[in-house]
């Protein structure tokens, strides 16, 4: 690996994920990655990260033992970050995705029944409701911006009534999450870390003690009852797992319904086919998360001993990230990977990950897309992009494929 061969393909080194150059070119990084760096030290921000970003390698490792999702666990307590983690951090990180067995277990069971095919099953009037609602209001206005006008208000009022907040709650809530996703340069990582935390952990601290002293039948009710009850929930882990079910109830959703639509009105004739073909639709949104999913990265994961991939020799207690989105693309798992077809079979993504891990939320998150999709499409035979499609900006959100806006002419 030389500067001058990365030079060639505009790549810049070492590769920081965390860039406005990686975000606005990543299919061309993750091709150059597969081919020549399969196992590559760059960086996140300021932080160092090994990527792997062929298929088999990251399959392998999210199910292999030798790398854990809590680092003290890799590293004995030792944290080798370029600064010290507040405590904050500390309370709003420790959530079942960032713990192994059996914390993790023991964490997931708790919301388990929350996503169950019954449960989700009784959600759907909710949101065929919501989004005859949402679509009744947008369509007289012709031209709108539809993330704010139908793709975020559809999971945003979904989570809030699991987790039991109320309409006026869920705004401010969702306004304070959008401090931590602003910004990925060195300073914004520490006004996130040492400032937006802190203020975040104190507003979560009054939703709880709200929910205690109005408990009601959901998800955040259930939790306190069970941490009252013995069942070994603490605190803190109560605060963490309100975080993580609001931050990924919603904010995976909202930017799967939003890259659907980009990605099936950047490609006309798979969009006719699915018009002609609507029982497509399940096997479109697969595609969708395979070819432009929202995530594209995992959750770190931590190496509890040295392990040597393609020659390279990730040390014990480094940062490994298996990059899904460069896995997606890999074709020596998909055929055509380049190529989006709705008909895609098989497809076995890694569009919500794999293994003890596998995104919990990932039937709740396919039926609101399937159900916006639908009647989206549905109700607007004429949908079609407001602006080209070289004026769509992505957010530089690390390892996120998430559009800033998404205009578009409804009729």
């Amino acid at each position: 690996m030389t500067a001058t061969a990365i030079h060639s393909l505009h790549i810049k080194h070492p590769i920081n994920v965390a860039s406005r150059e990686f975000t606005d070119h990543k299919w061309e990084y993750y091709r150059w990655l597969r081919e020549h760096a399969p196992v590559y030290r760059g960086r996140m921000s300021i932080l160092p990260v090994y990527f792997v970003s062929r298929f088999d390698d990251c399959l392998k490792l999210l199910g292999d033992p030798r790398f854990v999702r809590n680092r003290t666990t890799a590293t004995g307590g030792g944290r080798r970050l370029p600064f010290p983690l507040p405590k904050t951090i500390q309370i709003l990180g420790k959530s079942m995705i960032v713990e192994d067995e059996p914390d993790h277990r023991r964490l997931r069971n708790l919301v388990h029944k929350a996503f169950t095919p019954r449960a989700l099953e009784r959600l759907v009037p909710r949101i065929e409701r919501l989004s005859a609602e949402l679509l009744a209001k947008a369509e007289p206005q012709g031209r709108v911006d539809l993330i704010p006008a139908y793709s975020l208000p559809i999971p945003v009022s979904v989570i809030a009534g699991m987790v039991g907040l109320t309409d006026d709650e869920m705004p401010e809530f969702r306004n304070r999450l959008r401090l931590l996703t602003s910004g990925y340069s060195a300073w914004s990582l520490l006004r996130t870390f040492f400032w937006d935390m802190r203020r975040l952990l104190r507003y979560i601290r009054q939703l709880i003690a709200n929910k205690r002293a109005h408990p009601g039948d959901d998800i955040l009710t259930a939790l306190i009852q069970a941490e009252d009850q013995g069942e070994r929930l603490s605190e803190n882990e109560l605060i963490s797992m309100l975080y993580l079910l609001v931050v990924a109830g919603y904010e995976t959703t909202v930017h799967l319904i939003t890259n659907s639509v980009v990605t099936l009105l950047t490609h006309p004739d798979q969009l006719a086919r699915l018009r002609a073909q609507p029982e497509l639709m399940e096997s479109a949104i697969e595609e969708v998360l395979r070819f432009n999913g929202p995530v594209q990265g995992t959750k770190p994961a931590y190496a509890t001993e040295d392990v040597t991939l393609h020659g390279v020799t990730i040390p014990k207690g480094a940062m490994v990230m298996p990059l899904v989105g460069a896995a997606n693309r890999d074709p020596a798992a998909f055929e055509n990977p380049d190529e989006f077809d709705i008909a895609r079979s098989p497809n076995r993504h890694l569009g919500f990950g794999h293994g003890i891990h596998y995104c919990l939320g990932a039937p709740l998150a396919r039926m609101e897309t399937r159900i916006a999709l639908t009647n989206l499409l549905t109700r607007n035979p004429n949908l079609r992009l407001a602006v080209d499609p070289s004026e769509l900006k992505l957010q530089n959100a690390p390892l996120w494929q998430r559009y800033v806006s998404l205009p578009v002419m409804l009729g």
